[in-house]
């Protein structure tokens, strides 16, 4: 590669990533693996991506467990792991093991984000973290006629001082143990504590990093978006999903329920999976949102700035008629638009010329999300409202996408058959073709 090719690469990278760091400013996202991740160096390279998010202005709280490595402090002690219903039976001796890994491994992770980054571009970076007292527990109790003595759920977490400290910038490391008001330690699950958490604060992300690279479909084939019911089916009939996923899921489905924004379940094999999850359309693993990330609707004064950057490239090339930001200010309530996780990436405007008769304008469509079909969605968006209208006949003009609107019913007309005031204005030199649909 050029010179000449990476730099245009790195300013086309640099423009498609700036809406996220925008939009993720000063905004909180709960960050939990488990020791499954930690065992596997994940860890090593957790420092750097942390690094980079707090720098960028995002309020973090990290929540790790350490469940394989408790199984190991098990074993050297002769101990056999026992589990029910998911949980862990931890009578003293097992909790003995528990504190000892889960202390090993929250050492090893505070040492590894107080490093400096030394020969990164971080370097001299100052990471500031803090842990505490800020999850209180409870024992499970008896299930089943078991008792799970020592292990235990959240019963309360204190989002005052968590907010208090990421007020300060302070990033948060918290683990999988919880204290009681009567001074016993339980043996919490790492996902149910950032699950809690993350609705506490009422965080705008939870990331859980897995054993998959995401939720998958039967056949291995990744499902990058799903809405909390669609999870909660899979999660039902989901008997190839990992053992992470299994854990995980249903957590984030109630996380999702209970007000959290967006969650993301991550693989943490993949260096620098949290970074394209999180900072690029398609991502790399499934995002779970209450409802659908696709959002369209009608255009507002404040959309104008998305607005002129859409359509801008398009009028460059001569693919859309130019249209000046005071026409788009007169205009605006002719405009639908279509979002993605809260960035605009299409357009699609309505003119009534006539009583029966409507011009469909300034069909735009990103060209990172063409393969979508949000241009077909804007079509039918369009379409409502002009038969609400009460209009007939919708027409076009258009220059380079004549078949794409055949294919969705449109016929090709003459000058002729334009509305008076529309066949006046018509550009012979654009020489657009001219195409029909009744509605």
């Amino acid at each position: 590669m050029s010179d000449q090719q990476y730099a245009e690469n790195f300013v086309t990278w640099f423009r498609a990533v700036t809406p996220y760091i925008n939009a993720f400013r000063g905004k909180t996202f709960v960050v939990a693996f488990g020791g499954k991740a930690v065992a596997a160096g994940f860890a090593k390279t957790l420092a750097y991506d942390v690094n980079l998010l707090a720098a960028l202005g995002i309020r973090l709280v990290l929540v790790h467990g350490a469940r394989p490595q408790i199984d190991e402090e098990l074993q050297e002690k002769g101990l056999e792991p026992l589990y029910h219903k998911g949980y862990r039976i931890t009578d003293a001796a097992a909790l003995d093991c528990v504190l000892d890994a889960v202390g090993s491994v929250y050492l090893e992770i505070e040492a590894l984000l107080s490093q400096g980054l030394p020969n990164t571009p971080m370097a001299n970076a100052r990471i500031r973290v803090i842990g505490g007292n800020f999850i209180t527990g409870q024992p499970i109790g008896v299930v089943d006629g078991v008792d799970l003595q020592y292990a235990g759920k959240v019963r309360k977490v204190d989002a005052e001082g968590l907010l208090a400290q990421l007020g300060l910038g302070n990033i948060i490391l918290l683990n999988c143990e919880g204290s009681s008001p009567t001074g016993e330690i339980f043996n919490l699950q790492m996902e149910e504590v950032a699950e809690a958490v993350a609705v506490a604060l009422k965080a705008d992300k939870l990331v859980y990093l897995t054993d998959s690279k995401g939720v998958t479909k039967s056949n291995g084939e990744l499902v990058d978006a799903l809405t909390a019911d669609e999870a909660a089916e899979i999660a039902w009939m989901g008997d190839w999903l990992t053992a992470d996923l299994k854990r995980y899921l249903p957590c984030a489905i109630r996380a999702s329920r209970h007000g959290v924004g967006r969650v993301h379940l991550i693989g943490f094999e993949t260096d620098g999976a949290l970074l394209q999850e999180l900072f690029t359309h398609d991502g790399v693993g499934t995002v779970i949102t209450r409802e659908s990330l696709e959002n369209i609707r009608e255009a507002r004064p404040d959309d104008i700035g998305s607005l002129i950057a859409l359509i801008e490239p398009m009028e460059e090339e001569g693919i859309l008629v130019h249209r000046p930001r005071e026409l788009l200010e007169r205009e605006i309530d002719h405009f639908s638009v279509m979002e993605h996780d809260g960035i605009m990436v299409g357009c699609a405007a309505l003119y009534q010329h006539s009583p029966t008769d409507g011009e469909l304008a300034c069909l735009a469509v990103h060209s990172d999300h063409r393969e979508w079909g949000y241009g077909e969605q804007l079509l039918k968006r369009i379409e409502k409202r002009a038969q609400k209208a009460g209009i007939k006949r919708l027409f076009v003009l258009t220059t380079r996408t004549e078949h794409w609107f055949i294919e969705r019913g449109f016929r090709l007309a003459a000058v002729d058959e334009l509305p008076e005031e529309k066949r006046q204005m018509y550009n012979y030199k654009r020489r657009s073709k001219i195409m029909f649909k009744p509605l």
